[in-house]
């Protein structure tokens, strides 16, 4: 539930230069520019040298001598679908842990070694992986390879440390529960929507079952889990990549291949109907919400049409939730949209946050938006606006050598290739209204088939909830996400 996302400064884009007076007078249409301006500003991904280990890892180096700094990201297959049943959490744990001692190094030892080089280096639990990434200076290579290569085969788990952190990770599930409530109800929205399917567990684990975690569970996790067939390392900077390659053979090509199979997420689905869960925070004078449905997933081919409908939608400060609610309306502060995509499709949801007796308006403008959007589309406007929006906003993404190789490691757990970067912009271009109103009404849910998630005050926006389909109750204060109380309270 930690927000791990980096922010970069945005990169001068490349404008053409080369037309003529005559052009210049006569300005050509917004379509035109566009695929124009997607040439002269498409994104190529830098060819990176590939070994394969004998345990099965996978590496991704790629030389970048403009400064001196090596950055790199590594996905171990796994993540939070590898938590067993009532365990939820011990994977986040587990990540937690890896940094906390190593090899010869306790926690302090370990930290310091980072810090006195001035290095970065963290371990993060996602769904799907236990995500890797760090950045040293090239002459602090060796120590970045030693410390990666300790982490992920000797991490010592103390139980001093495991104690200290599962007590951090309980209070700030509550403290989340009792502030900016916009950072945890995702999770209650993907665990009531997604029931009992993987995707519906909490990554970080719930009050209840953090509760229960021994360093035996962790021990299990990381034998199960844990291994060098589950490993994909992407490196990028300045360095040699044969005199890297033998380094990081020597550290990691003995690491031993996991105890259990790679776990997989199975199929999901969009649900039909409409169904409510109103989470009851008495002292709330806010009430926050999402609704929607299943999306798609990271490599569904209409992708890019996605990413251009939500950017109309709710993905900008202009977008059409947001200029109704917060900027014509005043109801709220912020209104957006999502897309959570995994190996399968995760959730589509519209969010937002009202005062308590603004529940219902904000809501069905919301979902009015929505359904309207539904079945109009966009016209070419707002088309050419977006996507002149998503080149603009792609570039900054791949200007460091930590995010091209975190790029570099995505694609390759995703098994997409180079062309999802290289051909991006040409593929934003060349999308038009048929297929962008294909996209929406895939991708995004009819108002008749709508999962939605309410907290705040149960007692004043109760009737309010039941307007959209049969409610499901539960507390804050309960120690999990899901509800354990039947529709209808």
């Amino acid at each position: 539930m930690k927000a791990l996302t980096g922010k970069v400064a945005l990169a001068a884009l490349l404008v053409a230069s080369s037309a003529g007076a005559e052009e210049a007078k006569a300005p050509r249409p917004a379509a035109q520019q566009v695929k124009q301006a997607a040439v002269v500003d498409a994104v190529t991904l830098p060819k990176a040298t590939v070994v394969e280990l004998k345990n099965g890892a996978k590496l991704l180096l790629v030389e970048k001598h403009e400064v001196p700094l090596v950055a790199f990201s590594a996905r171990v297959r796994g993540g939070s679908l590898g938590d067993p049943e009532g365990k939820e959490g011990v994977a986040a744990l587990t990540a937690e842990l890896l940094q906390k001692g190593a090899g010869a190094r306790d926690a302090n030892q370990f930290a310091e070694a980072v810090d006195s080089v001035g290095g970065i280096l963290a371990v993060s639990p996602g769904r799907e992986s236990l995500d890797i990434s760090g950045q040293f200076m090239a002459r602090d290579t060796a120590l970045m390879v030693e410390l990666l290569s300790d982490l992920l085969q000797r991490p010592r788990f103390e139980q001093a440390e495991l104690d200290k952190m599962r007590e951090r990770m309980v209070s700030e599930l509550a403290a989340e529960k009792d502030g900016d409530l916009r950072g945890v109800i995702g999770v209650y929205f993907q665990a009531f929507h997604f029931g009992a399917h993987p995707y519906g567990r909490p990554v970080g684990g719930s009050e209840a079952s953090l509760a229960t975690l021994k360093r035996e569970d962790v021990l299990a996790y990381a034998k199960a889990q844990l291994g060098g067939d589950r490993l994909i390392l992407s490196v990028v900077g300045d360095f040699d990549a044969k005199k890297l390659a033998r380094q990081l053979e020597a550290a990691l090509g003995g690491w031993a291949r996991a105890a259990a199979p790679a776990p997989v997420a199975p199929p999901t689905q969009p649900t039909k109907g409409r169904r409510v869960l109103l989470v009851d925070k008495p002292d709330a004078t806010q009430t926050y919400f999402w609704a929607g449905n299943t999306g798609i997933a990271r490599t569904d081919p209409a992708r890019v049409d996605v990413d251009l409908a939500n950017t109309v939608l709710g993905g900008r400060f202009t977008s059409l939730l947001n200029t109704a609610l917060r900027v014509k309306s005043g109801l709220t502060y912020g209104a957006g949209s999502l897309v959570v995509r995994g190996t399968q499709p995760g959730p589509f949801a519209i969010s937002s946050y009202t005062k308590t007796e603004s529940t219902a308006q904000a809501l069905d403008m919301a979902l009015d938006i929505l359904e309207g959007y539904r079945q109009q589309g966009m016209d070419d406007t707002t088309l050419a606006s977006a996507k002149e929006y998503l080149l603009g906003q792609f570039p900054p993404t791949l200007e460091t050598g930590l995010q091209i190789a975190a790029k570099q490691s995505e694609l390759a757990f995703y098994g997409l290739d180079a062309s999802d970067v290289d051909g991006f912009a040409a593929k934003v271009a060349g999308a038009d209204k048929a297929r962008i109103q294909a996209a929406i009404q895939r991708a995004m849910p009819a108002r008749e088939d709508l999962t939605v998630v309410l907290i705040g005050k149960a007692s004043a926006i109760r009737e309010v909830a039941r307007k959209y389909g049969t409610v499901t109750e539960m507390s804050i204060t309960d120690p999990h996400f899901a509800p354990t109380q039947k529709p209808g309270r």
